[in-house]
């Protein structure tokens, strides 16, 4: 088990300028992902809050849960690194889901936002957090 936990939380880019640049890509994009998306959640327009679509018809309170957590949570968890292959996994969904259904007859240009979310979000989970992160301080801390 201890295995399986060290080859989530391992992460090296190679140098430290591509961990630097990476950890500069990783809060950009958190950052963006919670001011764009996870702050609508919190907003009331019209006396409503935001409708988030449920195309896989899950439960309402799951379905809103699982779009409030991947737009509110993961971007901090994200910018922290920690657990970051597993946080991305729930955001990564909801990225997918909004490009191959929600979005899969709307022009390209409407597309684009998912799209480019979820290659992001699968470079993160391909890569892990890179040395500037929580990973990697407690993949330190399991080693010694």
């Amino acid at each position: 088990m201890i295995e399986i936990i060290k080859q989530i939380l391992y992460s090296d880019l190679g140098s430290t300028f591509n961990n630097a640049a990476f950890l500069v890509f990783r809060v950009l994009l958190a950052v963006e992902l919670f001011r764009v998306h996870g702050m609508k959640k919190f907003r009331v327009e019209n006396g409503q809050r935001e409708h988030v679509p449920n195309p896989l018809h899950l439960p309402e309170k799951l379905n809103e849960l699982v779009a409030t957590f991947s737009d509110t949570v993961v971007p901090f968890l994200i910018i922290l690194g920690i657990g970051t292959r597993l946080v991305v996994l729930p955001t990564i969904g909801v990225t997918a889901v909004g490009y191959f259904v929600v979005h899969r007859k709307d022009s390209l240009e409407v597309r684009d936002v998912p799209y480019m979310y979820t290659l992001s979000l699968l470079l993160i989970l391909a890569l892990g957090a890179g040395t500037y992160s929580l990973d990697y301080y407690l993949l330190t801390i399991i080693n010694n």
